[in-house]
Formats: C-alpha cells, structure tokens, sequence
C-alpha cells in the first residue's frame, strides 16, 4: 500500500487522523526526526493548540528546514488546522514566534463581540461558484458540505492577495467574517478545519489529497441544501459505568440515579442501554455530530495507563470519524504503584488513545473555589491551565451540574439570581443555580455565574450545562439557565439535560444562543434517532449539517 507519512509532534489527537488515512488504503508511517521528512513522498502536518507552542517545538526540534525543502521539492504536503497557519508569516495569538513564511500574510483572532469564540463546529470549505464550474472541486471541497472546524484564530480572506499569488481559496464565513478554510497551489494543500474529523465529506477530501486529485468534476450536490456558515451542533452523550458483573455499558439515571428497581427484594441492577463502542458508532452513522462518553464510575481501581475508557477511545476512533470528548478523572492522580500522574499526563494519555477534547467535572468547581479564595488570581497549576497551554482551550470543557435553590427576593443571596417563569410550589420567583460535585450529590457555596466565567479565564474553551433538575425529566432543556450563561461567557455552551424529543433541540435554538444540544436517553431507548432530530432542526430552518454527509 502506498505510504503517507505524518508528522506526530504531540499535537493532540492524531490516531484519528492515522485511522482515517488507514481506513482510506495508505500505510502510516510517523516522522521521528527531522531527516526522516527527506525519506517522505506524501507529508501530512497535523495540530491542534497553540500556534507559539506549536512552531516552537517545530523550531526547537529541527523541523523548519526540512519542512520547507519538502515543500520546495514539489512534492505532496498537506497542513491541516496549526498545520495550515505554520505555513503563514505569523499569528496574533504569539506575535513573537514567526511561522514558516510560505505563504504571506497573518492570523488575526475573530472578533468575540457578537458570537462564541472558538469557532468549534461545522462550516463551509467553498469555492466561488464561478471556480467551482469552471475548474471543478478542488480536492473533493463540496460547496454544500460542511466540516469540522476548532480554532480562535483564522486568516481574513482577501481576494486580491493570495489568489493573485497563484492560490486556490475556499472560504467558510463566522458571524460576518469571511476566513481561509482551505487553499492549495501546486501540490501544497492545507486546510483549516479537520478533514479526518469531519465524517464522509471530510474522509472524500483526504482521499483526494492521498490520491492526488487535486481537481474533481464540479457536480450538483444531490445531498440536503444548506446554507453558508457554522451550524448547530447535534451531540450524543453516552454515560459508560461498569456494571454489577463488572463490563463497560452505556446508562441512564434520572437525577443521577442509575439502577433499576428490579422486585420486592429491593435488589435493583445498573441500567444497561447498549455497549460504548456499538452505540458510539451508530450514532455517528445516523449524523452526530459529536460523541461525549463520560465516565461516571472512574475505574478507581485500573492503571493509569491501563483505564478502560482508553480502549473505548481507541476502538472507537477506528470507525467514528466526528470529534469524541471524554470525561471523568481528568485530574492529578496516582496509579496503583503510588506515582503521581499529573492531570496533564492523564489527558496526553486521552488525546493518544482518540479523544479530542476532555471534560472537566467535579474538580473543576474545586478549582475555581480556590481561584476566588486567592482573588481571582491563577496559579498556572490547576488541569484547566495546564491542559490548555499544551493543547489548546478547545481541548478543555468544563462539565457543570447546577441545581436551582430558590428564595423569595435577590436580598436573600450574595449569588447571581434569575426572575423564573416557573414559581417553586411555595411561590417563589427568584432562584440562583447551585454548582454541585460528586455527581450532582454535594452543593457548594458556588453559583455557575461564578463557575462558568472563571473557568473562561482560566482556559476552558467550552462549557457542557447540565441541569439537575432536568436530568432525565424529557421535559425539555433548562432555557432560563442557558440563556443566563450566554450572557456571562464567550466560550461556546453545548445546552444538555431534558432532551426528550426533537422539538425540544428546536426549542433550545430558537430561544437561547446555545451552540450545540446534548441528547442521551432518548437516543440510547431508541425513541428518536440523531438523524430524526436533525431533520426536524433541517424542516424549521435551522442551520445543521445534514445526515449522512
């Protein structure tokens, strides 16, 4: 099989990538050490992150040279996300570390005024329909498809500039800013958004690449029209736990509670809805846009690098080609023979196995007690600061468990309350939402106000909000709480718990800025499918990537 060879610097997730080229019919073979870029034909630059963290190590481990000489051979390059912005003069996000100067011009950080930044999500890679017709599709870039993008910074797009110089633009465009979303000339090619995370439309981009297809007969789309712009995400969440005979399974609580009362003897067995890997991929293939797995019984008792959520990323990442977060335990820990493992160390490990993003839960709330207890200072220490300088705030998200406590009047709390629609059975009108950890089992002095803006400082690049008080209700998302958070962060907030139908996904769109929706219990009961909640977010003209693509 021919070979492609990839440059793994620590970028985050690359398996998927490495699957992906696999999956395709190339064999893989990883970079090492500077020389061996001279041996390559085909070089792929992946990354996630950082772009000064980034083109450091590049610079620091000798890559500079060889990277330009394969590219001034002539011979096939591929950048894909830090991979595309290492090719341009610099970026805003570190003026002091210069990228390699192939292409002029520099990245300068979307504007946070009007809209979340990162940009996470799925956007438009298009052609003037002018150069769509006449030359075809550039790579296999379909104008009515859409892939997945990550990333705070992004090169404006100027028509005169870089198509005068001999490249071929694809833009995607952000809250009224039009970006680079991919460009070649000659035999580089570099994209902004992630093609080996963006499901069959990004699998048929690589493999251009791979083949060396560099113009594709233009065609009409025959898939779902959609517009321009990044859409709503769809989000599977799958609750793994062992159960009482010891497997992996997917579960469902209702407030966190997840066994089944079984008989008059009391004895009450772990919800068991399906296995991790199975359901993970089903609902990929129905059009999820995301997979979450959080795993609520941490495997305690497992190695560190032995964790079976591990194994659970890596099978997964072979056939799942969407981004897959993992939660649970991403904190400073120790393994069986007593060595500290720094939370740090627990993500790389997660990243390697597949996962592309980690949630942080519990600890996260603890965090922040001690950020406000030392005046909103940082301590550079805790995992939300260290994961995110190695790989980047899209890397972290932080999974909040708020309840509501009501009072009769504001006066009655230092904390930040709402006016509610919906009155408690004593006719209170006001209520603040209470952070918990443990799984929702112990409050603390914290409300998510405070909560969801310090993590933003901190480095989070996205917050997943949960509602206890929805949790398993399949009454619908919490829209008070969730338009509350809106107001307070600029990170993007995927809207979770309460999710029974797809009119509620509707709801949540409609009525709050929420970027993406979170469903669990009725897509693991087989009442809705992704793909149903989808087309009825497609029937109300709601901006979505559409099934199948």
């Amino acid at each position: 099989m021919p070979t492609v060879h990839i440059l793994d610097y620590v970028a985050g997730n690359v398996r998927s990538l490495a699957n992906a080229v696999e999956r395709l019919g190339f064999t893989v073979e990883w970079i090492k050490e500077p020389s061996d870029i001279s041996k390559a034909e085909s070089l792929i630059l992946p990354g996630v992150g950082h772009f000064g963290h980034c083109l450091t190590q590049f610079a620091q481990s000798g890559y500079l040279d060889f990277i330009h000489e394969h590219v001034a051979s002539g011979k096939p390059f591929m950048g894909i996300c830090v991979g595309l912005q290492a090719l341009f003069e610099g970026s805003a996000e570190d003026p002091s570390v210069p990228g390699l100067g192939i292409i002029p011009g520099k990245l300068q950080r979307f504007l946070d005024s009007d809209k979340s930044v990162p940009h996470i999500g799925w956007n438009s890679a298009a052609l003037s329909e002018e150069d769509a017709q006449k030359r075809g599709r550039l790579y296999g870039l379909h104008n009515n498809s859409k892939y997945y993008y990550v990333h705070s910074y992004a090169v404006p797009y100027d028509p005169d500039f870089l198509e005068d110089r001999g490249w071929n633009v694809a833009t995607a465009t952000y809250g009224g800013e039009v970006f680079v979303g991919a460009l070649s000339r000659g035999k580089v090619f570099a994209t902004q958004f992630h093609p080996e995370k963006s499901g069959s439309a990004g699998l048929r981009v690589l493999e251009a690449f791979l083949r060396g297809e560099r113009w594709l007969p233009y065609q009409d789309t025959p898939m779902l029209s959609v517009g321009r712009g990044l859409t709503k995400r769809v989000i599977a969440c799958l609750d793994v736990r062992t159960n009482d005979q010891g497997d992996l399974v997917v579960t469902k609580g209702d407030q966190y509670d997840v066994r089944d009362r079984q008989d008059a003897t009391g004895t009450s067995i772990v919800r068991n809805l399906g296995k991790p890997v199975a359901l993970a991929k089903a609902y990929y293939e129905q059009g999820a846009d995301e997979i979450i797995f959080l795993n609520i019984t941490s495997f305690r008792d497992c190695p560190v690098t032995d964790l079976p959520m591990l194994e659970i990323l890596r099978r997964t990442s072979e056939n799942v080609f969407v981004p897959l977060t993992v939660g649970g335990g991403i904190r400073d820990t120790r393994d069986q023979d007593g060595t500290l493992v720094p939370a740090l160390d627990v993500a790389t490990l997660y990243f390697k196995s597949g996962a592309d993003k980690v949630s942080i839960g519990s600890d996260a709330v603890l965090v922040v007690e001690e950020y406000l207890r030392a005046g909103k200072k940082a301590s550079g220490k805790s995992a939300i600061e260290r994961i995110s300088a190695a790989y980047g705030n899209q890397a972290v998200v932080i999974s909040v468990d708020p309840k509501r406590v009501f009072v009769d009047s504001p006066k009655d709390t230092s904390h930040h309350t709402i006016r509610t629609q919906f009155p408690n059975a004593a006719g209170q009108e006001y209520c603040w939402y209470q952070c918990t950890i443990k799984g929702g089992r112990e409050g603390r002095d914290l409300d998510v106000c405070q909560l969801v803006t310090s993590v933003e400082r901190l480095g989070a690049g996205e917050i997943l909000l949960n509602c206890i008080d929805r949790d398993g209700s399949n009454s619908g998302f919490d829209l008070e709480l969730i338009a509350d958070v809106k107001k307070h962060v600029r990170i993007p907030v995927i809207a979770s718990s309460g999710a029974g139908t797809p009119l509620h996904f509707e709801q949540v769109f409609r009525s709050t800025h929420a970027d993406a929706a979170l469903g669990a219990g009725m897509f693991h009961r087989k009442e809705y499918t992704v793909k149903d909640v989808k087309m009825e977010l497609h029937d109300q003209d709601v901006l979505i990537r559409p099934p199948g693509s």
